[in-house]
């Protein structure tokens, strides 16, 4: 499946674009969606310590605007926005 995550913040650094186009697999939890960014900047940004940082807490929220759980299924193609948290906290 493809999750359009949708950049908002701090994580607008991850891409030149506003949002980045990632594959899950079929029920990936927004956990799973967290590992698979965290590959991505392992590969695209060797492992930016600071960008894992604010992928590990950050907020996401569905196509929807509400705030997802790291439960969340993903059971569709969707977008998904990350939500860095503000002034470091």
């Amino acid at each position: 499946m493809k999750v359009k995550l949708e950049l908002f913040g701090a994580s607008r650094d991850f891409s030149n674009k506003d949002h980045l186009e990632l594959e899950v697999q079929d029920k990936a939890s927004i956990d799973d969606l967290r590992n698979v960014i965290i590959k991505y900047l392992n590969k695209n940004f060797s492992g930016n310590i600071n960008f894992i940082k604010i992928v590990k807490s950050s907020a996401f929220c569905s196509e929807n605007n509400e705030i997802i759980s790291d439960n969340y299924k993903i059971t569709k193609d969707q977008k998904i926005g990350i939500i860095p948290p503000i002034g470091g906290g």
